[in-house]
């Protein structure tokens, strides 16, 4: 009978001792990502999303992908949102299959890995590459602007010439009246001279 007793209590603190180590010895895992494991895409993405089951903190290069060549994408610098982790990135690379590696750090310390993988049905080309060709085209569009520029002090030039031509002639016409009208006054005090002489 005692030895019965000591058996079930051995097997009791043996069953208490591994249900509180299960905890502890479980890791986050990942929940959800963006893109979705599995997942087929028309379009790139310029953001990696990955939600685990619980916060986690990062280890220097926590996230990478690459595709069907072999060809890494750039990953920008991750940020942590509760237990949601996301990355931009520059997508670059043809259509196929791409994998998007993690590592993270669980609560216990140690390292949880692990690949999502989707696929692109379409190639992928670099934000970069489109914000170079938007860079070129803008001297273009300046370079036009001094030519309006130019053209403008040609039209102020034409009426300022048509307007002198107009002062000149209202001023000709000034002095020639006023050469009519000295006339008159000259002729008639000159008959008036002569009326009186005589």
């Amino acid at each position: 009978m005692a030895l019965l007793r000591i058996a079930l209590s051995v097997l009791l603190a043996g069953l208490a001792l591994v249900l509180t180590a299960t905890p502890a010895l479980a890791h986050t895992e990942l929940k959800t990502s963006n893109p979705a494991d599995g997942s087929s895409l028309d379009a790139a993405p310029e953001t990696v999303t990955l939600t685990f089951g619980e916060a986690v903190t990062l280890p220097s290069n926590p996230i990478s992908v690459t595709g069907p060549d072999g060809s890494a994408w750039t990953v920008g610098t991750p940020t942590i949102s509760g237990a949601s982790v996301s990355a931009p990135v520059q997508p670059t690379g043809p259509a196929g299959q791409y994998f998007v590696h993690y590592t993270v750090i669980a609560d216990d310390g140690d390292a949880v890995k692990g690949t999502v993988t989707f696929n692109l049905t379409s190639a992928a080309s670099p934000a970069t590459a489109e914000a170079a060709t938007a860079e070129a085209a803008a001297p273009v569009a300046t370079a036009a602007a001094p030519e309006t520029a130019v053209a403008a002090p040609a039209t102020a030039g034409n009426g300022s010439d048509s307007g002198s031509s107009n002062w000149v002639w209202v001023a000709v016409i000034v002095v020639v009246l006023g050469l009519v009208g000295a006339g008159f006054v000259i002729t008639r005090r000159r008959r008036g001279v002569g009326s009186g002489t005589r």
